[in-house]
């Protein structure tokens, strides 16, 4: 029983590191306590399923790229709102500058369940690159296996240090080979430097200082809300994308065995049809011998009168491989909350169609935005905090709200059309006294990102833009009619000069 135990959950656990652990009931004996989940992913695995680089999956890790890039697509990053216009300004510049480091930690934190972000501040290295900044933030993605350690409060869960490890090798001015193994232990307000081995050159031990009161690390955790480490989005499809592989490579094993037509011979005197075929004179002699046939140039066969000679083919050589395959590629979409189409199945072929693929695939998406809002907003306030220190500025707040691209699956026409209706339908309310300006007006910005509301303590408001606009279009009236009257009277002028 523990033999088939151990082996069926190692065969559907292969991107876990330990059995049980994510039950998170192991503490001293069995059942004594409640513990988090401390297992990891493995991260060279997701790397491996996503690349296509194991080869035990090559036939169906295939479908881990898609899973996770149309995700990461849809998801987009996210742009920070900011009260405060002097927030806005740093939020907009550290967002434009990073933007593809930051669709690269949604990437990873899907593939491998983690992705910590460190914000660093830089004072001197390429100082001369980037002339127009003193002081610069840098967007620091840590490999996720250089996490050793996340040490938390024991009552609250709050996380008190993170502990990184990575190793290093060299060789020194004589071409000595050289290694080390680095300890960093970032806390709040230190930074601690440990070196085993060898000193790298540049790297310094001890315990440094910093002027946070917080960790300027922010963990994107995927999913596992009950661990201290994240949950991979090809977990869930990992056992599935195995037996694609094994389906598949058994089906193309065996078309390639039974591909190749084989001859069938039914001769009824064989030295008669050897010796009139192969010039075979004596066919004991020849079969004692181990004796061979080449059918190599031979176009035509001498048959008597009861021969028959015939080929013999496969006529489906995968079998019922094909339900299988699909079957297993059903899962898979299941599983990974991906939509047919994303990979690239033939639509009319499809179960159903993209119009009703998009809102489950749209509903998904939005969940996982939210899912990482906490964290990304923690990044904000990391941003803010450093940029207000090193400007020797405070920013009247540090709270920020996310905005993401909407994603709409309709056409131009459908959009255009639906907005029409809108705008004809709050035309009349408001005409018959059903609505006020303000309703109409708020109910309309959430088609129109470009409008503004109708009143706002800060900024230029909708109200404002619309009075501007009457009364630009008051002043072209006026002044096209000015300048009709201005050559009526030039000409009038001029024809009594020319009478006169």
């Amino acid at each position: 029983m523990a033999s088939w135990w151990n082996k069926a959950v190692g065969e559907m656990s292969n991107l876990r590191s330990k059995l049980f652990g994510s039950y998170g009931i192991m503490t001293g004996r069995l059942g004594s306590g409640y513990k988090l989940d401390s297992t990891k992913v493995d991260y060279e695995k997701t790397k491996a399923l996503y690349y296509n680089t194991d080869d035990n999956y090559k036939l169906g890790a295939g479908f881990a790229k898609s899973v996770i890039n149309s995700k990461v697509s849809f998801m987009g990053i996210p742009s920070f709102k900011s009260e405060d216009k002097n927030a806005q300004e740093v939020l907009d510049d550290f967002v434009e500058t990073n933007a593809s480091n930051m669709q690269r930690t949604t990437r990873d934190a899907l593939r491998d369940g983690d992705c910590y972000v460190w914000v660093t501040r830089e004072e001197e290295k390429d100082a001369s690159l980037y002339p127009e900044q003193a002081i610069r933030l840098i967007y620091n993605v840590i490999p996720p296996g250089q996490v050793a350690d996340i040490i938390r409060e024991p009552l609250t869960g709050i996380v008190e240090e993170y502990k990184l490890v990575s190793y290093h090798e060299w060789k020194d001015e004589n071409d000595y080979s050289k290694r080390s193994t680095i300890i960093q232990r970032i806390r709040r307000g230190e930074r601690i430097v440990e070196v085993d081995g060898d000193l790298p050159p540049g790297v310094e031990e001890g315990t440094f200082t910093t002027p946070w009161d917080f960790i300027p690390i922010v963990h994107f955790k995927n999913e596992g809300d009950e661990g201290v480490y994240g949950q991979s989005e090809l977990e869930v499809i990992e056992p599935y994308m195995k037996a694609y592989h094994d389906v598949m490579l058994h089906a193309m094993q065996g078309s390639k065995m039974h591909s190749t037509p084989r001859l069938k011979l039914k001769v009824k005197d064989v030295s008669k049809f050897l010796k009139n075929n192969f010039g075979v004179k004596d066919a004991n002699e020849f079969a004692k011998n181990g004796g061979t046939i080449n059918l190599d140039g031979k176009e035509l066969l001498f048959l008597q009168g009861d021969d028959d000679a015939s080929f013999i083919e496969v006529k489906s050589a995968t079998g019922d491989a094909q339900v299988l395959l699909k079957l297993l590629f059903y899962c898979i979409v299941d599983a990974s909350e991906t939509p047919e189409f994303v990979f690239g199945v033939h639509t009319p072929s499809s179960l159903s169609s993209v119009k009703e693929q998009m809102p489950i695939l749209i509903r998904s998406i939005e969940r996982k935005r939210e899912h990482f809002a906490d964290s990304w907003q923690r990044l904000a306030r990391i941003v803010l905090a450093m940029t207000g220190y090193s400007d020797n500025f405070s920013f009247d707040t540090y709270k920020t709200t996310l905005s993401w691209v909407n994603i709409d699956y309709r056409t131009g026409q459908e959009i255009s059309q639906e907005l029409l209706n809108i705008v004809n339908a709050l035309n009349i309310a408001l005409n018959n006294n059903m609505v006020s300006e303000v309703a109409a007006v708020n109910y309309l910005s959430r088609y129109i990102d470009t409008m503004n509301e109708w009143q706002s303590e800060d900024g230029e408001n909708e109200q404002d833009r619309i009075m501007n606009t009457r009364l630009n279009r008051m002043k072209l009236e006026d002044t096209q009619y000015l300048e009709e009257q201005s050559k009526s009277i030039g000409k009038t002028l001029r024809n009594s000069g020319d009478k006169s």
